[in-house]
């Protein structure tokens, strides 16, 4: 008997793992810093092992945003922030 492929193949743990921990990751930086009133996006990207970086950007739409502050994180598998660069100082109520 023949077995239907479903139409979406199911996520690589691996990868659903580092989705988690790049959200833990950025809910940990916006706790931090605040959230931006014109937040217009924000990125985490693995950089090696725990090693991270993380972009804030601001603007009001795709054609006025800009990047309003970067940050080198080491992390651990958590999410916990061992150590930034520079340091994540709150900056927004």
């Amino acid at each position: 008997m023949q077995s239907i492929p479903d139409d979406k193949p199911a996520a690589k743990p691996e990868k659903t793992d580092r989705r988690r921990l790049s959200a833990e990751i950025g809910a940990r930086v916006l706790r931090t810093l605040g959230q931006p009133d014109d937040l217009y996006q924000f990125q985490v990207r693995q950089l090696w092992d725990n090693h991270f970086r993380v972009n804030v950007f601001v603007g009001t739409d795709s054609t006025s945003f800009r990047l309003a502050h970067s940050y080198f994180l080491v992390a651990d598998g958590d999410g916990n922030i061992v150590n930034s660069t520079p340091e994540i100082t709150r900056k927004y109520l």
